[in-house]
């Protein structure tokens, strides 16, 4: 099925909420009818005289209002809507206009379909006092012409002293069905033509609704009103022969997807990103982690497999039928005009979920206080792509918008439809990541954190298409059979013994840090200046049972090293010295140690956040 048949299957689940008003939500619209702003709103006697009217909050909920196809696409031609309007068509200063109005209100008001509230508007708006009584009370502002000078706010109507008619008419469901049934009636000379949503035989539209999304403000998903150009010509002589839509599946389709932008919409980079399960039952979002950070810290990967297990049977508990599906979608606009699918895919509820478990317990890695993690897919694109920026003393990650959209969409489509991790990402995050020192402690911490993760991410990948066992674990490995690795690791401990000698407010960076981008470029010849500074200002500040240590598990990692050919020992370090980087410099911050039983390394029992 497509976009549309699970929008439409979606609207009809959920028809307990339709035309519906709840506190914090937007409404679901009925056929036939569009959420909008109001800036006003008249309350009118039974008998159509002016009663009062007051100013509406930006924070007022979007309200229910009916429209006709012309009059929802409507731009600068003139078009009225049938019941809520702005001035300029209720008040008779604009003659075309204002006509529009009270013709079709009329007509509305005397078919076999009218509703009694009709009856107080059409009478008040044929009156033509509808500026005064606002402007009498402050509520709008006339030039010298006896004109609104803000003309085109929205006006909404309440009713009062009907008895049950009463009431607000944007929350009326009787006046909803009664405006469909007269709307109806007027279409039905149009004669049927099959609908590819539905299937059947039924009115077709003749224009579709705008406004889907609301970032993206009036454009349409379906559109064609080029007649000169080449948007259906060579192929058809007439769009309908290219797709033909029922008014009621458009209406119920793009009532649904409004709705859900409104209220799941997630925005990257400005574009609209959707998942949702179309019978409305609860699943989990693909562009974040599956355990959140309000999830107990995991400090061992066993600890983590079982948490994110757990969370993944919670997850499929809430889509027990295996019929349930997911939709996933994407949405973005590159005119003011046209609003593009960007991305589309559905899948059964249990495939889905499982494709977001193999991500997560793939792309992982420590994330500090909040222990294993995955990390989320803004915020891999934040350290691949971001701009470094400075304000006040903090530094930042700025992302360009067009960067963070078409990735995220990249990262999304691997997660979901089991692609490999791309390398340009993970190359680009490597590049970051070997040049800490421009980057602020929390950022860095961070920049390591995702870095890894998409690094045994992007090994592990390769590791299944080559049937290669042999992986990247989040444990330290002393033994790894990697030039890289163990270099990783040799950098680490360098760091660690300059910052053992720092007072407790010293803040200047270690040498090792300072030389990072060289020492992934030329690894023996860095590890030997860095040596010789060890040797020479700080291995003597340490006491006596420390520096055997460090020594010692230095020749123990260059004895690694030395296993592998001469000629590879000062070549460019591959990506997983990071690796190596990370988990040895984890086990000197959180093990402790004491290597001659006289607490020579106290301060060994710091956290990476102290760093």
């Amino acid at each position: 099925m497509g976009l549309f048949q699970k929008a439409v299957e979606t609207y009809d689940a959920h028809s307990a909420y339709i035309g519906k008003q709840l506190e914090g939500h937007q409404v679901l619209a009925p056929v036939g009818h569009t959420v909008k702003n109001a800036d006003l709103e008249i309350t009118l006697n039974e008998d159509g005289t002016f009663h009062s009217a007051i100013k509406l909050d930006k924070t007022e909920p979007k309200i229910v209002m009916p429209v006709t196809e012309e009059s929802e696409g409507r731009t600068s031609g003139a078009c009225a809507h049938p019941l809520c309007d702005q001035l300029c068509y209720l008040a008779d200063y604009n003659d075309e206009k204002h006509r529009l109005y009270v013709d079709q209100l009329t007509d509305w008001a005397g078919s076999e379909h009218s509703h009694p509230m009709l009856h107080p508007i059409l009478t008040y708006v044929k009156g033509g006092t509808i500026l005064q009584d606002l402007s009498q009370m402050g509520l709008i502002e006339l030039d010298d012409k006896g004109q609104p000078k803000k003309e085109k706010l929205m006006v909404r109507w309440r009713i009062s002293g009907m008895g049950a008619a009463s009431g607000s008419c944007w929350t009326n469901k009787a006046l909803f069905d009664a405006f469909l049934a007269w709307y109806t009636g007027k279409r039905a000379a149009q004669g049927q033509q099959l609908c590819m949503i539905t299937g059947s035989m039924d009115i077709p539209a003749q224009q579709h609704s705008k406004g889907i999304i609301p970032i993206n403000g009036n454009a349409k998903l379906i559109s064609a009103n080029d007649t000169s150009g080449f948007t259906y010509r060579g192929r058809f002589t007439e769009d309908s022969q290219a797709a033909s839509i029922s008014y009621q599946a458009s209406q119920k389709a793009h009532n649904a997807l409004r709705w859900l932008a409104a209220e799941q919409g997630v925005i990257q980079g400005g574009r609209t990103f959707l998942c949702w399960n179309p019978e409305g039952k609860k699943t989990a979002s693909p562009l974040i982690p599956l355990l959140s950070r309000t999830s107990p810290a995991s400090a061992k990967p066993t600890n983590y497999r079982e948490q994110l297990l757990h969370t993944l049977s919670g997850w499929k508990s809430e889509l027990p039928e295996a019929s349930d599906g997911v939709v996933i979608a994407a949405f973005d606009a590159a005119t003011t005009g046209r609003l593009a699918l960007t991305y589309y895919n559905e899948l059964m509820g249990s495939d889905f979920l499982d494709r977001l478990y193999q991500w997560d317990s793939h792309c992982c890695w420590y994330n500090g206080k909040f222990g294993i993690q995955s990390p989320a897919l803004w915020q891999i694109v934040s350290c691949a792509f971001g701009t470094r920026r400075e304000e006040n003393g903090t530094v930042r990650l700025e992302t360009d918008d067009k960067v963070m959209r078409q990735q995220v969409q990249r990262l999304l489509s691997c997660r979901v439809d089991r692609a490999m991790m791309s390398m340009d990402i993970e190359k680009a995050l490597v590049q970051r990541a070997s040049n800490l020192l421009v980057y602020g402690g929390s950022i860095r911490e961070t920049m390591l954190f995702v870095t890894c993760a998409v690094i045994k991410k992007y090994y592990d990948d390769r590791n299944c298409k080559n049937n290669d066992k042999e992986g990247y674990e989040m444990e330290l490995i002393p033994d790894k059979n990697d030039r890289s690795y163990q270099f990783g690791r040799l950098l680490a401990v360098k760091e660690k013994v300059e910052r053992d000698t720092y007072d407790s407010d010293e803040v200047r960076e270690p040498g090792a840090v300072q030389m990072q981008s060289v020492f992934c470029q030329r690894p023996l010849y860095a590890a030997g200046v860095l040596e010789k500074q060890l040797e020479r200002a700080y291995f003597p500040r340490l006491r006596p049972g420390a520096r055997v240590y460090y020594k010692n598990l230095i020749g123990q990692i260059l004895e690694q090293i030395h296993g592998f050919p001469e000629w590879q020992w000062n070549r460019p370090l591959e990506d997983t010295y990071l690796m190596g980087y990370y988990l040895q410099r984890k086990a000197l911050y959180t093990k402790k140690e004491d290597p001659d039983n006289a607490n020579d390394t106290d301060d060994s029992e710091q956290t990476i956040e102290n760093d």
